[in-house]
């Protein structure tokens, strides 16, 4: 028989700190409850994230969903000791996604993963994967925060995020009306956004590329940290002015194999280089790493994060309701006939 003053092991024994994730959850709420929006039910906290889709005054929707991460730029992000920032990546990456086929992001949901929780650093990422919903419209539904000894090296952390989006059927937006002679209209990014940072980090250890290094005023570093912009309300808002045939996001892969998911099969997106100059930033990284042209189009968005293939008869009241809307517009190309998907003209500048 066990003695009764004897102390048995205990979850927190084992570095689980129940309490923490409940002060977790407690800090976040305000956060939170600013991304309220028409549809949301219950509050944060409950089994499952609830929402009436009638409440957004949909007719004939179609749900769209996404599920992203944000790569090795979250072990930037963790060396830096920059946390306030990474999570407005992870939104982005997920929103976009759903944009691109023409949908309205509704709702958001994270999860977080460490070894050991510390409040105050999850509170930073959650503060802005919130600030970025609240940005495009969507509700922060709910998430998982879960702590997990032994998982990860200490200090580090895993970001996951879904996003489910809605649009009428009738405006979905699926390649599928694209025709040749299609104007390809290019929106410029924020930078490298949330791909190509293993390429950035490999470049950090072999090469002189350095973080705390001064670049365009500030450092390298905060440069590589700055968030992927969110398209959504700027591509949104502009439906009336004319139509969208294709919308690209510009991730993994970049221009190279994400322009041609969204053409038909006998149809070929024609970019040319020298329409737009290649960001700084860009050319510092193509530079230090001595990096093939074809590598930089197919890692990075080289400074273009989304791509519209519209009607040439509506390309400039587009490109001035995006301009109204602080986007910076660039025509970068037309759909030709052909199966290769995209060509290149000319040089990146």
């Amino acid at each position: 028989m066990s003695s009764g003053n004897k102390r048995g092991l205990s979850y927190r024994d084992a570095g689980v700190h129940i309490e923490r994730g409940e002060r977790l959850l407690e800090s976040i709420k305000p956060a939170a409850a600013m991304t309220q929006r028409p549809g949301v039910m219950g509050a944060l906290g409950g089994f499952g994230g609830l929402f009436d889709i009638r409440a957004s005054s949909y007719r004939d929707p179609i749900l769209v969903s996404s599920t992203d991460g944000v790569g090795t730029k979250l072990l930037l992000a963790i060396e830096m000791d920059q946390h306030d920032t990474i999570g407005f990546d992870l939104v982005a990456m997920c929103v976009n996604d759903v944009v691109a086929q023409g949908a309205e992001p509704l709702f958001f949901l994270d999860y977080f993963a460490t070894s050991e929780l510390s409040v105050d650093q999850a509170a930073a990422v959650v503060g802005s994967i919130a600030a970025a919903c609240s940005a495009c419209g969507a509700a922060l539904l709910g998430g998982e925060t879960a702590e997990m000894p032994g998982m990860y090296p200490p200090g580090h952390y895993d970001l996951a995020g879904f996003c489910v989006g809605a649009v009428e059927r009738g405006d979905l937006i699926d390649g599928s009306a694209v025709v040749k002679g299609d104007v390809i209209l290019g929106l410029a990014s924020d930078g490298v956004h949330a791909n190509g940072y293993s390429l950035v980090r490999k470049m950090l250890r072999t090469v002189d590329l350095n973080l705390e290094e001064s670049f365009e005023g500030t450092t390298l570093g905060e440069h590589l940290l700055r968030p992927t912009r969110l398209y959504v309300k700027s591509v949104l808002g502009i439906r009336e002015y004319g139509q969208i045939h294709a919308i690209a996001h510009i991730t993994g892969g970049g221009l190279t194999q994400n322009v041609p998911r969204v053409l038909p099969a006998h149809l070929t997106a024609r970019i040319e280089l020298d329409s737009w100059r290649l960001p700084p930033l860009f050319a510092r990284l193509r530079d230090a790493g001595d990096i093939a042209e074809s590598e930089m189009l197919k890692t990075f968005n080289c400074g273009i994060g989304m791509v519209l293939m519209v009607p040439p008869g509506d390309v400039d009241t587009l490109t001035r309701g995006l301009g109204r809307a602080g986007e910076t517009v660039r025509r970068i190309g037309e759909v030709v006939d052909g199966e290769d998907g995209i060509r290149f003209a000319g040089q990146l500048a």
